[in-house]
Order: C-alpha cells, then sequence, then structure tokens
C-alpha cells in the first residue's frame, strides 16, 4: 500500500513538472501538513477521554504517513542535497526524524514480543521496587549464614563480586542485543566456586544462584522498556524542531515569493 502510493506521488509530481506547474510549493506545503498529522499523534495519545478515533488506528496512520514523507521529501528538494543553511538544517533534522521513527518502528514491533520470553513481565516504574527487594532479600539470607557459619566464604564472595551486580541494573547493551554472555560468566564462576564450599555454604549458593538469575530476567526487562520509553525523548523533540523550522522555513520562503499564496 505504501510502496503504491509512492509510486503515485513519484509518477504526479512529474507530471506537474511536465506541466510546468510549482511542484516545490505544492510538495512542501504537503509536506508541513503531513509532519503537522504525525506530529498530532502524540497529542491524540495525551487526550485519550477525546473521541478522535481508536489509537490503533492513528499508529498505522502514523506509520504510513510517516514513510510517504520520504517520497514527498525527495520530491520537494528535487532529489538533491540543499545548500543554504536554513534548507540545510531542515534536512539535517527531517532525517534525524525519518531514521529515529523507522528505528521506532522496528523497536515497537520486535521489543514487546521479546518481553515475554524471558522473566514475568512487570511494570516500569516498578522495576527498582522489585530490584531493592531482591537485594535486601539476598543480604539477608547471605549474613544469615554468616551468624550460623563460621566460614565468609559466601558473605565475602557476595562481597566482592555480587553487590555491585545486585544494587544496579546491570547489563543494558547486553541485554538490547539478547547476549546472555555476562549471565553466563557469573553463574559458571559461581559454579566454580562452589566446589571449594561446605553443603551449607553450598546451599546458600545455590539461592544466590537463583536471585541472579531473577535480577538479570529483571534487568532484562528494564532494557528493553526504557529503550521503548527513552525512543520517544529522541524522536518526539525532534519532531516539534522539524515543525519550528518548517515554519520558519515556509515564512522565508512566502517573504522572497512576496507573500504567501
Amino acid at each position: 500500500m505504501v510502496v503504491v502510493a509512492a509510486l503515485m506521488l513519484v509518477w504526479c509530481s512529474g507530471l506537474m513538472t511536465t506541466s510546468l506547474r510549482d511542484t516545490a510549493r505544492t510538495s512542501g506545503w504537503g509536506l508541513f501538513a503531513m509532519i503537522c498529522f504525525l506530529a498530532a499523534y502524540n497529542l491524540r495519545k495525551k487526550l485519550p477521554f477525546l473521541h478522535l478515533g481508536a489509537s490503533a488506528t492513528w499508529l498505522q496512520l502514523h506509520i504510513y504517513f510517516g514513510l510517504l514523507t520520504a517520497v514527498v521529501f525527495g520530491v520537494h528538494v528535487g532529489w538533491r542535497v540543499p545548500n543554504g543553511l536554513v534548507e540545510s538544517l531542515l534536512t539535517t533534522l527531517y532525517l534525524f526524524v525519518f531514521v529515529s521513527g523507522v528505528i521506532g518502528l522496528f523497536l515497537s514491533r520486535s521489543l514487546p514480543k521479546r518481553l515475554t520470553t524471558r522473566g514475568e513481565e512487570v511494570l516500569f516504574e516498578r522495576i527498582p521496587i522489585y530490584r531493592k527487594r531482591i537485594q535486601a532479600e539476598v543480604e539477608a539470607f547471605v549474613f544469615d549464614g554468616l551468624e550460623a557459619s563460621e566460614s565468609t566464604a559466601v558473605s565475602q564472595f557476595y562481597t566482592d563480586r555480587l553487590r555491585p551486580f545486585f544494587s544496579q541494573t546491570r547489563n543494558y547493551w547486553q541485554h538490547l542485543v539478547q547476549s546472555n554472555r555476562s549471565r553466563f560468566g557469573l553463574l559458571k564462576e559461581m559454579q566454580a566456586y562452589g566446589r571449594y564450599l561446605n553443603d551449607s555454604e553450598r546451599e546458600v549458593m545455590m539461592r544466590l544462584v537463583t536471585s541472579v538469575e531473577a535480577k538479570d530476567d529483571l534487568d532484562y526487562q528494564f532494557s528493553l522498556q526504557a529503550t521503548l520509553k527513552y525512543w520517544l525523548f529522541v524522536h518526539v523533540p525532534l519532531t516539534y524542531a522539524l515543525l519550528v523550522f518548517a515554519v520558519l522555513h515556509l515564512l522565508l520562503v512566502s517573504a522572497f515569493a512576496g507573500g504567501i499564496s
């Protein structure tokens, strides 16, 4: 559908050029209208109580119009690299918005499916609470074991190797690219260390293994959900900046053309 619409836009622009129509002006106003519509989707999400149509419909239209802007933009600039200051800034902003939109489309299609593959899906805002809860439980049974045993092997291992792991979110980028290297490396180290422990210490170490796996699953949830949320803090401000520069561009063009026609 998008490909057909894109081909039709190119065909229509060719007809307008052949008939000596002002293709740049027409495509410019069309592109500005499309960008305004795309920006309106963010406002639609913030005003769910207004009956403005289903969010899913808005999302599909947002994707279709967003992809089509690449064709309209190409027609508008004549498929060349602009050389003016404002035009160059506008082109750079548009490319950043378009690329961030394509990346966001990929993330929104792939990450939600991955969230269901590891651990229990939790609310993003509650992840720090769960992380602190796991750390508190771990420290409780590790240091309880220290009181019941004369050996400090497990508590020393926790202090040296595991406390940094439990105290904050770890391995953000590895989780994003779905790499388990750090997880398996830490578990392998714990398994090797467990060979030198007595039975009671080995039991505590097994509980630590379970807690490490739970914490790593929580970090996985955080990495994917944070990416989906933080991406908007890039894409949305860039879109509004593009709108501001587009208005400036229209004013300059209209001023040099003798007024808006």
